[in-house]
């Protein structure tokens, strides 16, 4: 795992993006196209922003949700809108190429299993990931994968429902699929983060984000969530 450091958020935000570039134009050129799975959280939008800044070829991207909040459609809560709004209603994103998370269709179970099957129809069965985005919460959450959440156990799923989370209950999905991902990203940014990126750097057990691979992983920070080491340590 390596970690990447930058003087502010939109610098964090520009590297991860041009990192995240160079995997989706490398795969593209070996397969013909490019898997790509985007968590949402607060640094979505400036990494969102960032991303329309590359020469990606965005017609040969297939763009999938890491995890949903189950609420109605167009609700701000939803990482779906700022995913229609920024990649497609006002960016290059083909709308068949943004497959969203059924959250509003039928019973929530049901709907991931749907999911799931479009995933493996989609990206492989197993499915395979060409890259996975994930942010990091304070209390150690990625994903929808939160502490203490039974979604954390579920291995025999691709994509599962995890409990009520700020006020929504969730769609996500599992760990098995984010860990066998080619390529992972991290965007993490702010001194609220700081504590936890630490623990994640160190492998500290019992968090969620510990539990991520960290082979072919890089994370990005600004200089408020990774302070400078001292000489040393």
């Amino acid at each position: 795992m390596q970690i990447v450091v930058e003087p502010s958020p939109d610098a964090a935000a520009g590297a991860a993006a041009a990192h995240m570039a160079q995997i989706l134009a490398r795969s593209i050129a070996a397969r013909g196209r490019a898997t790509l799975a985007l968590s949402g959280g607060a640094t979505a939008m400036p990494l969102l922003a960032a991303l329309l800044r590359q020469a990606i070829d965005w017609t040969h991207v297939a763009v999938f949700q890491v995890d949903e909040r189950i609420a109605a459609d167009g609700d701000a809560a939803r990482n779906l809108t700022a995913l229609q709004c920024m990649l497609v209603a006002s960016g290059p994103l083909p709308a068949a190429n943004l497959h969203p998370m059924p959250v509003t269709t039928g019973e929530p179970q049901a709907a991931a299993d749907s999911y799931a099957e479009q995933l493996r129809a989609l990206v492989g069965s197993p499915p395979v990931f060409d890259l996975v985005h994930l942010g990091l919460g304070t209390d150690g959450h990625t994903a929808s994968l939160f502490p203490g959440d039974a979604a954390l156990q579920v291995t025999d799923r691709d994509v599962t429902l995890a409990g009520n989370h700020a006020g929504y209950p969730r769609m996500t999905l599992t760990l098995p699929v984010i860990n066998a991902a080619r390529a992972r990203a991290w965007l993490v940014v702010g001194s609220t983060k700081a504590a936890m990126l630490a623990n994640l750097e160190r492998g500290a057990t019992g968090l969620p984000c510990t539990l991520v691979a960290r082979d072919a992983t890089i994370i990005f920070a600004d200089a408020a969530a990774r302070p400078l080491r001292p000489a040393g340590r």
